[in-house]
């Protein structure tokens, strides 16, 4: 279901520039130096912001940058980060992710996070996916030597179909979890979306990926 429109939400938006860019493209090829990392973590549909604020809390030297289209769930987003010590190595994009690389450089990113992404689950709706051909393209070029896809569902199906999708496009799986919270990952921050699911029972699918080109350079996931 759609968030009702909040009449706030684009004033404070517009307030906080310094975390909500208007100017991302300004960014492009100096991600790492302007948030003072190595590491650069991109999320796309980022929502309420809940696990890039809690993953960036868990890794305060890397960098992290969420992505989020709808701007009632982005102002939250705003914010929710606004209030942590995190922040400075913390920025938004709202806007859409298809537009990856108006805002960053070929091999700039080194972990892109899909978490619970809309599964689209119409046939005709499926290029709309996150994890579909036209964005597996955007990913291949943007992630460095050695970078990553992580992605996580609660989605049987779209999980199938990704990993399907990646296989047919230049990407090595390297790892596949059909149960990822079955096993404790303290690593990974469980957001309260995602802990709705684990209390009903219901199976988290988790996958790394990673470009064919990088497979032998890939780290751990």
């Amino acid at each position: 279901m759609r968030m009702r429109k909040k009449k706030w939400a684009q004033p404070y938006l517009d307030a906080h520039p310094e975390y909500a860019l208007q100017n991302a493209e300004e960014y492009k090829g100096k991600w790492k130096q302007v948030l003072g990392c190595t590491v650069l973590h991109v999320e796309i549909g980022i929502g309420k912001g809940d696990y890039l604020n809690s993953m960036a809390a868990m890794y305060p030297d890397e960098g992290w940058v969420g992505i989020e289209k709808e701007h009632n769930v982005a102002a939250i987003a705003c914010r929710k980060a606004l209030e942590l010590e995190t922040m400075h190595r913390q920025r938004m994009i709202v806007a859409d992710g298809i537009d990856l690389e108006q805002w960053f450089a070929p091999g700039e990113i080194d972990v892109i996070h899909l978490n619970f992404s809309d599964p689209w689950p119409k046939k005709y709706t499926h290029k709309r996916r996150l994890s579909s051909e036209r964005f597996l393209n955007l990913y291949r070029s943007l992630l460095a030597g050695g970078g990553r896809i992580l992605m996580k569902t609660d989605n049987q199906g779209l999980f199938t179909d990704s990993v399907d999708c990646f296989r047919s496009h230049g990407f090595t799986i390297t790892e596949y979890s059909e149960n990822w919270r079955g096993q404790p990952h303290p690593e990974d921050a469980v957001t309260e979306y995602e802990s709705r699911f684990i209390a009903l029972g219901q199976p988290i699918y988790r996958l790394c990926a990673v470009p064919e080109r990088n497979a032998a350079d890939a780290q751990v996931c």
